[in-house]
């Protein structure tokens, strides 16, 4: 063969190779943000019972902003990532660190999806789906209770430094997160793990979750601070209705010994009804009994919560929200889990639009 023929035989032949990694190596990024804004009224929200009016960001979901991507690297498997942060709309800052929502990278195959970075967890991913308000920030207590009081008896929504898997076998779906306590004291300490499985299949869907998130070792007593949550729920739809019904235990023990545990249960109940065409209206009632208190004076808060929401069209909703709650024993509560109360009861209602992209 002469020279000349050779080099454009292995010209051809390297165009070819290129061609086809090409195909093979399908990739894809989105822009994509949830935009939601409202304006909300507070009772109770200052001192001497002073009410609140008042613009605010995330009335059924947190708005934020991201982009994600996946690249078919063959055999099935994909290389995936997403990066992701909170907006506030109501003054155009940012909630949070850039990408302090989501910021991984992974691979997805047949196994399931394992990816390294910050994300939600198991248990967050899980939970979620048992919310009748979708943790909506007004007003949902599913991932924590009022701001007010000395605890929220809640769950931990999301891990820095994790490892995380998620996989589904038919009707199950299951996960596991790990978060890296990164100390140099041992791998225990401030250490974090998440798990989850759940159904769903003939209108019926269950689940069960697993936390426990570590403290550091206090020299003082050798042992550490160790929060566990433990979750069970269930939910059933039939026809225009879907009911909710899920329970949380929450358990933290101090490394210091000389303090008290803290012990909460969470129990909430809600319906869904899509009885009219773009239109859901929900309710929903979320209940914590308090326990271990000095004093026995448990404020044991309950919120009462109902909201109408109507589709304009596959990514705009408009929506209405209202909301009551209420603590024992003159103990303060609140209605949100970011914002304190100032009496032992608020109402609030906010009213808002929100749009998908």
């Amino acid at each position: 063969m002469k020279p000349i023929s050779f080099a454009v035989a292995i010209l051809a032949l390297g165009a070819g190779a290129g061609a086809s990694a090409t195909a093979q190596a399908q990739s894809s990024v989105q822009i994509y943000g949830l935009l939601d804004a409202g304006v909300d009224y507070a009772s109770d929200a200052g001192a001497g019972g002073k009410s609140a009016t008042r613009v605010s960001s995330g009335g059924m979901n947190t708005s934020r902003w991201g982009l994600r991507g996946s690249e078919d690297i063959g055999a099935g498997l994909k290389a995936v990532w997403n990066l992701e942060g909170g907006v506030l709309m109501d003054s155009g800052g940012a909630d949070g660190a850039l990408f302090r929502r989501q910021a991984y990278v992974g691979l997805d195959g047949k196994f399931g999806r394992v990816v390294l970075g910050r994300s939600f967890t198991s248990v967050y991913d899980t939970v979620i789906q048992f919310d009748p308000m979708g943790f909506a920030p007004f007003y949902s207590w599913a991932t924590s209770g009022p701001a007010t009081g000395p605890s929220k008896y809640g769950m931990t929504t999301g891990f820095d430094n994790m490892v995380k898997y998620a996989g589904a076998t038919g009707a199950f779906k299951y996960g596991a997160t790990f978060g890296f306590g990164e100390q140099s004291s041992g791998t225990r300490d401030s250490a974090k793990i998440a798990t989850a499985v759940s159904y769903s299949a003939n209108g019926l869907g269950l689940m069960g979750t697993w936390e426990r998130v570590n403290g550091n070792t206090l020299a003082a007593s050798g042992r550490r601070d160790e929060t566990t949550v433990i979750h069970a729920g269930a939910t059933f739809e039939t026809g225009a209705f879907k009911l909710y019904l899920v329970g949380r235990d929450y358990q933290a023990e101090p490394g210091n010994r000389t303090l008290r545990d803290v012990e909460g249960k969470t129990v909430w109940a809600g319906v869904a009804w899509k009885g009219l065409p773009n239109t859901t209206i929900t309710g929903a009632v979320y209940k914590i009994d308090v326990g271990n208190v000095a004093g026995g004076t448990d404020a044991d808060p309950v919120l009462y919560v109902a909201r109408y929401r109507y589709a304009l069209s596959k990514r705009t909703d408009v929506y209405v929200a209202a909301a009551y709650a209420k603590a024992k024993n003159a103990r303060l509560t609140g209605l949100s889990r970011d914002d304190a109360g100032f009496a032992d009861t608020q109402r609030g209602v906010i009213t808002g639009v929100q749009h998908r992209f």
